[in-house]
């Protein structure tokens, strides 16, 4: 199944969610039952590191729509990008696996949101990406984090970012896109 319905899938179900229960604290764990597809496996039989991103996006749609964030956000006219992300993988999924894609805030800084998402087989974590992003107005420039909590409350009880992913953060930040960054090789 490709990832496109996968995520119309999710969004409609995370969507249906929230007008049934409500909304979802921001620093609940948001969980999305997969199953790994023929469209998900490389050559050696287990699924393409590619598209784990791509999978663990239904996640931060499902706990962006659940808690009432994605409305505010749309509202708004703001929207969120990736600036950066880790993955690391323990376990290989298989062809017709059944996995539950767990998702939860991990914290903010000055700038960035931090998430993480975790591939989980019957309790156990197979694969885990951290994930920095951002949100931008349509209109041009960054949101605050002033203006996010304003308007979606600030989230409690969820714990302060490890100092390594400050870290691993700014170690793999690129130059401003308003800074040269020309491709050169040593």
């Amino acid at each position: 199944m490709n990832v496109i319905w996968r995520t119309l899938l999710t969004i409609w179900h995370a969507k249906v969610q929230l007008r049934r229960r409500g909304p979802v604290p921001l620093n609940a764990v948001g969980r999305v039952r997969v199953r790994t597809m023929p469209t998900d496996i490389d050559l050696l039989g287990h699924m393409n590191n590619g598209r784990y991103g791509s999978l663990f996006d239904l996640g931060r749609f499902d706990l962006l729509i659940r808690t009432g964030l994605w409305d505010t956000v749309n509202e708004r006219r703001w929207y969120a990008v990736v600036a950066s992300e880790t993955i690391t993988f323990r376990k290989s999924l298989e062809l017709w696996q059944r996995f539950t894609i767990e998702t939860r805030l991990l914290g903010h800084d000055d700038k960035s949101v931090y998430m993480v998402h975790r591939a989980v087989v019957k309790g156990e974590v197979y694969t885990e990406m951290i994930v920095r992003a951002r949100f931008l107005k349509r209109s041009g420039g960054l949101v605050s984090h002033e203006e996010l909590f304003e308007a979606v409350g600030r989230p409690e009880g969820v714990p302060d970012v490890a100092p390594w992913v400050h870290d691993w953060a700014s170690a793999s930040a690129l130059p401003s896109t308003k800074a040269p960054a020309p491709s050169m090789w040593e």
